[in-house]
């Protein structure tokens, strides 16, 4: 039997209200591999036999998005990781986007695992990472937890990547709404390069954008967030069913992703990935959102999908 590109399947489920939720958890990555609330989609799935196109529903860490070159400066040291996207030259989305994840605990409706990023070229830290899943009435709920063993300050920035979805609605026809102030625009290694007020520009989604007018590969911040500290994006078809991706104060940014490279069938076609990241790309470099813990300090954060109706 062949094994999965994506090792363990978890398959949970929850009963809610308004139907049953349902969603796989896999072993590697900490991904999202399905996602539903009463056989509607929250998320692109993707099959068993399948590497997560697109880094679909994985978790990234210690850093999502891009190091410029792959190069970072540490105490006056400049360190050197891989170079994980030859096409641009950078590391890409962290040290486990390939990596196998313990469980730690399980149960029907919730799963938590952990991985431990080790010391390596250009990262001379050990953290310990767990990723905690859990199915609530309209979706699920995800909390990180970051621990670090290095026995010195350790820098770190995390994030998610899944692909949203609105049940059967073409990605072409959702609509995209992002209270979001400022943006980041990128040089040719789609690395930040400054920041800009979005207003006027293509890259505003406060009134709400359809997928498929977009081209997008961008990060916000100043997002416009509830008494709690939560900020929204969301996406909705035609008859105003969607779907929302939420993040807590501790994840400040959201990158969105237009990718019209996603498998569709025997080609391709759009989805939108909606990003939530406690830090912009290249943070390493930048500093931008960057969080260090002592030894032995531990750091905490949560976002989650929900189904959204008219």
């Amino acid at each position: 039997m062949t094994a999965a590109p994506t090792g363990g399947q978890y398959h949970l489920r929850h009963a809610g209200p308004d139907g049953v939720v349902e969603a796989v958890v896999t072993e590697v990555a900490a991904g999202i591999r399905e996602l539903r609330v009463a056989g509607f989609d929250l998320t692109e799935p993707f099959d068993v036999d399948q590497a997560p196109p697109g880094a679909d529903g994985i978790v990234l860490v210690p850093w999502p998005n891009r190091v410029a070159g792959g190069t970072w400066e540490l105490d006056g040291v400049t360190q050197q990781l891989d170079v994980s996207e030859p096409k641009y030259g950078n590391a890409s989305h962290g040290l486990l986007r390939f990596a196998p994840y313990r469980t730690v605990s399980q149960t029907e409706s919730s799963i938590e695992q952990e991985a431990t990023v080790h010391p390596q070229h250009g990262w001379p830290f050990t953290l310990e990472t767990r990723v905690h899943h859990e199915l609530v009435d309209d979706g699920i709920r995800v909390t990180h937890t970051i621990t670090n063993r290095s026995g010195v300050r350790a820098p770190f920035a995390v994030g998610a990547h899944p692909y949203l979805r609105a049940g059967d609605t073409p990605a072409e026809d959702l609509v995209v709404t992002l209270d979001a102030a400022t943006a980041f625009s990128t040089n040719e290694q789609k690395v930040p390069d400054g920041s800009f007020d979005v207003t006027g520009t293509d890259s505003d989604l406060r009134g709400g954008r359809r997928a498929g007018d977009s081209d997008l590969d961008t990060a916000y911040t100043d997002i416009a967030a509830d008494q709690d500290g939560v900020r929204r994006t969301t996406l909705h078809g035609p008859e105003g069913d969607g779907v929302e991706l939420w993040q807590d104060e501790s994840f400040p940014y959201v990158q969105v992703f237009t990718s019209r490279t996603f498998p569709r069938g025997d080609g391709t076609g759009l989805a939108v990935a909606v990003e939530p990241m406690t830090a912009p790309a290249n943070a390493l470099n930048s500093g931008e959102g960057l969080r260090w813990l002592e030894p032995d300090e531990t750091w905490t954060g949560t976002w989650g999908i929900r189904r959204v109706w008219s």
